[in-house]
């Protein structure tokens, strides 16, 4: 450590307020009057659950998640906002802590929680913590260059946002509203273009198109393989892949995935032999996020839970058949045939009865035209945010005790 470090007891540098119950006042939308956000010991959506009206922290604060599976969890809040019960508020002495390099502190070193049922993080758990803080110049500019970083991923994560919705957006105009551009480069059912009646679909669709099954233009389904008896967790630095590392158009290959050796990967490859084009998809809850493979991995693979989809390609492509599966309709299809008593889900058999528009096929190479383009940008958007995220993790723990310095 370095000598200008000075070491405390969290508890004598922050302030520690619990959460409390849900507002009286509360809505899950934002107004004019109603627009303090309400948060709670959550990850997704960093928390928030709605909003009230009065605020009960004023000053910027670090949350932390105090119980359950994402415990230890920690987000900063630097507007005035409500907190829910689980959810802890430390609140800075500014003479001693920055907000921002409290966070990172936090974040280098997460609390567990203990307890032999659900873990948990208590206030004299928290305030018995040690840190170990240099100056508040140096903090201050030692935060700046991991927030930088941060604003700078969150950045791409908006145009990335900007662009999935695009592409969304050109798929349900061409998909479900069948306003494809057609010969003169109108929409084509808003110009008058010729419908007609599908019995297996029972509703009408362009003229030429067809209807059918997704497992009618599936060559194949497939999922990972379960550990039990094939392979152990915990060695290794290739990655498996479980839902809980699947986000939308995303796989998180972080400190959160599990890890295997080489000899276990390739006993799941043997299995799952993972190609560029195939498009993940999660079986159980939540079922149906998808991601499509742009490329062949090298490190990681499967589990039982995600299943693999591979287009028959000649009758559709990998892009087309991606927009379908994350589309609306699969989802509400899926949720109708889900079942289960304790994790709800959906068998491969099931899936590939959903009923499926098969457009002509100039329409669906010239879908997929326009929709590669975007794709491309999101896939050089998501390394470049790879590469921000691992050059922050590489900073942190040396900027935290002090083997890095900035000028």
């Amino acid at each position: 450590m370095n000598d200008g470090f000075s070491v405390y007891k969290l508890g004598e540098v922050v302030e520690i307020i619990a959460g409390g119950d849900k507002p009286t006042i509360f809505s899950e939308n934002k107004s004019a009057s109603i627009r303090i956000p309400v948060f709670a010991n959550a990850e997704k959506k960093l928390g928030l659950q709605g909003y009230t009206d009065t605020p009960r922290i004023v000053e910027p604060a670090v949350t932390v998640a105090a119980r359950g599976s994402n415990v230890g969890f920690v987000a900063v809040r630097k507007e005035p906002y409500f907190p829910v019960v689980r959810l802890l508020n430390l609140i800075p002495n500014r003479e001693l802590v920055d907000v921002d390099y409290l966070l990172y502190n936090l974040k280098q070193n997460r609390q567990n929680g203990t307890g032999s049922g659900q873990p948990q993080i208590t206030i004299p758990d928290i305030s018995n913590r040690s840190i170990s803080l240099p100056s508040l110049l140096t903090q201050q500019k030692n935060a700046k260059i991991l927030r930088d970083l941060d604003a700078k991923i969150e950045i791409n994560n908006k145009i990335n946002a900007e662009l999935e919705g695009m592409a969304k957006l050109i798929y349900d105009y061409w998909f479900v509203q069948f306003d494809f551009p057609d010969a003169n480069g109108k929409p084509y059912k808003s110009s008058g273009g010729k419908m007609e009646y599908n019995e297996e679909l029972k509703r009408e669709i362009p003229e030429g198109w067809e209807g059918c099954q997704l497992g009618d233009v599936v060559e194949r389904t497939g999922t990972g393989l379960n550990p039990r008896d094939n392979f152990k967790l915990g060695e290794g630095d290739n990655y498996y892949v479980t839902i809980k590392n699947i986000e939308q158009g995303r796989v998180i290959l972080d400190d959160r995935c599990d890890k295997i050796s080489d000899d276990s990967l390739e006993i799941i490859n043997n299995r799952s032999d993972l190609r560029k084009g195939d498009i993940l998809y999660t079986s159980i809850q939540p079922v149906g996020t998808t991601y499509l493979l742009r490329e062949k991995p090298a490190n990681w693979n499967i589990n039982e839970s995600v299943f693999t989809i591979r287009p028959d390609y000649k009758k559709v492509t990998s892009e087309i058949l991606y927009m379908f599966v994350s589309g609306e309709y699969i989802k509400a299809y899926t949720n109708n045939v889900s079942a289960g008593s304790i994790h709800k889900g959906v068998r491969h058999a099931t899936l590939k009865e959903c009923k499926f528009v098969l457009p002509k096929r100039s329409i669906v190479d010239s879908f997929t035209n326009k929709l590669i383009p975007i794709l491309d940008r999101l896939d050089i958007i998501d390394k470049e945010n790879q590469k921000l995220a691992e050059l922050r993790d590489w900073l942190l723990p040396m900027l935290m005790n002090g083997q890095v310095t900035v000028n």
